[in-house]
């Protein structure tokens, strides 16, 4: 986008965004829009696809210990997301290509290789761009604009949203305030792109299903939506661990409403292959229920990353045809 262009379009950004204030009206939304695409993914799991509610990508901090060793780059992970896996989605974290948002050839080379195997690239996980529920209103706009890269390089790269925190400063109602400003002004901004702003439970507030989904609805924007993840439901933490943590299958059925996407969190598996943290089975009910029909995104945490995908991946396919 050039300079004039992009200048007018900041204007027009500002004078839209302007109209919205703290107290957003309540709109109705359309729960899972944007991230149930109904097209069959080439390749390995078409078969497994069809009998299954949901199809299956990869987020990409499964890897993130061989990628901050260097074993592999960002551009390397759909090709082994593919190839190793067998897996035709693909969701991005902006910290393994942090400088790239606005770098085309480094976009198209992404691209090209997604193109080249199959692979849909789902969404931008994005973290480090500011709180969008900053209580300092310019530090709050910063932070709206500095995603406003991620948004066009998601809309670049075929993403359906980008993953945003809505964290802040202050009490539960006040951060709720302030993140739903954030979140719908940047909202304003990504419409025009067809790119949906999607919250993750993701600590703090963010972790309260009900505060979220509250913030979610009080946005008024049908482009906002959340990513229900299996864990991240700890509110509260010490040296020690978690000393607040929501129960996390109440959490998801909270959320799911307003999904856009889902993450199935695991960290590690007993004899039978089941995740020793949550009950998969259950929370697929869940998420069927819900009638989301979109991608479930794998999200190991462990050590054994390769190990773990594979066994996150299996257990949501041998549940998936159960439930089929």
């Amino acid at each position: 986008m050039g300079n004039i262009k992009r200048i007018q379009h900041r204007r027009e950004f500002i004078k839209k965004a302007g109209g919205l204030t703290l107290g957003v009206s309540v709109l109705g939304l359309s729960g899972c829009a944007g991230g149930s695409k109904s097209e069959e993914s080439d390749g390995y799991e078409k078969d497994t696809a069809k009998e299954m509610f949901f199809k299956i990508s990869l987020a990409e901090w499964s890897l993130h210990n061989t990628l901050f060793a260097g074993e592999m780059t960002n551009l390397d992970f759909p090709v082994m997301a593919k190839q190793e896996f067998g897996i035709s989605g693909v969701e991005y974290v902006n910290q393994f290509f942090k400088d790239k948002a606005k770098d085309t050839a480094y976009l198209a080379d992404l691209k090209g290789r997604c193109d080249d195997n199959g692979v849909e690239s789902v969404l931008i996980m994005c973290d480090g761009e500011g709180n969008l529920g900053d209580a300092d209103e310019g530090k709050r706009l910063e932070a709206v604009e500095n995603h406003f890269r991620w948004v066009e390089a998601a809309k670049y790269l075929g993403c359906h949203s980008i993953r945003v925190n809505a964290r802040g400063e202050g009490t539960a109602e006040e951060v709720s305030g302030f993140a739903t400003d954030g979140l719908a002004k940047l909202c304003v901004f990504a419409r025009d792109f067809d790119i949906s702003v999607i919250v993750e439970n993701h600590g703090g507030y963010s972790s309260d299903g009900q505060w979220l989904s509250t913030v979610i609805k009080n946005t008024g924007m049908d482009n906002c939506g959340t990513l229900p993840d299996f864990g991240n439901f700890c509110i509260e933490a010490s040296e020690d661990g978690c000393i607040n943590e929501y129960d996390r299958y109440v959490g998801v059925e909270e959320l799911m409403p307003y999904a856009k996407g889902v993450s199935a969190k695991s960290n590690a598996f007993d004899a039978d292959g089941n995740e020793t943290k949550t009950d998969f089975r259950k929370m697929l009910q869940i998420v069927k229920k819900a009638g989301y029909t979109g991608y479930i995104g794998v999200e190991y945490e462990g050590d054994s990353e390769k190990e773990g995908i594979i066994a996150t991946k299996n257990l949501l396919e041998k549940i998936g045809r159960e439930m089929a």
